[in-house]
């Protein structure tokens, strides 16, 4: 299976997530694929570019693929994509994305992955270009979406419209994930009730907040399963 993973924000915890379910899925014998499209902010090192998301997805990916599979669009500066890809004089395009998708290798190892995650960047509408957001693509793929949602003050809204774009694009949303990032979030639970009673998707899983660093994995063996039975 083969879900795209969306973040109702930037920093809402898509990757950390994302990571916590591969590595959940391995311990129930499952093999996993982490990618990563397309990445800014990345450091220089003697093997090139690299992205610390992009690495952390790698890192519990059973399914070994190169870096340049894993992230085929690495942009140093920490500014949006779409700018970065152009001042390096390599712009982002929905035909660039098919291209890498469409590499033997890759499509190998999404095969051979019994849960294969791909991580947006950024919100929704991440801009390609002028013209085009990365959903244009993901729309060709017709792959499901699972949301991470950010709990924090503006999730309701951030939730709630990132569910009616996910939709109007032609998209099913598998279902969302409630990760806490503001421990001191006022009135957490009736957040969380309300989200439930309105984004018409199962709530995959609940994360409370935790330490930086800390494994989140334990808390979505449920979300696997329910992934993999779909």
């Amino acid at each position: 299976m083969i879900y795209f993973v969306a973040g109702t924000d930037t920093d809402v915890g898509k990757t950390w997530v994302s990571a916590a379910l591969l590595a959940a899925a391995q311990t129930q014998g499952l093999s996993t694929l982490g990618l990563k499209p397309i990445a800014a902010g990345c450091e220089p090192t003697p093997q090139g570019l690299r992205n610390g998301d992009a690495l952390a997805l790698q890192a519990v990916s059973s399914v070994p693929v190169p870096y340049e599979l894993c992230n085929p669009i690495a942009l140093a500066p920490p500014i949006a994509p779409h700018v970065a890809a152009a001042e390096s004089g390599q712009p982002l395009s929905v035909d660039r994305l098919q291209n890498w998708l469409a590499q033997p290798a890759l499509r190998q190892a999404q095969g051979e992955a019994a849960l294969c995650l791909v991580e947006g960047a950024g919100g929704w509408r991440l801009p390609l270009d002028r013209r085009h957001c990365l959903p244009d693509w993901v729309r060709l793929q017709g792959w499901p979406v699972v949301l991470v949602v950010g709990m924090k003050l503006g999730c309701l809204n951030h939730a709630l419209l990132t569910a009616e774009a996910i939709r109007a694009d032609g998209l099913t949303l598998a279902g969302w994930i409630a990760n806490r990032i503001d421990p001191a979030m006022s009135h957490y639970q009736a957040n969380i009730d309300t989200l439930q009673a309105m984004l018409g998707a199962p709530m995959l899983a609940e994360i409370p907040h935790l330490a930086d660093g800390s494994d989140a994995s334990g808390y979505l063996s449920m979300a696997v399963r329910h992934l993999i039975g779909q």
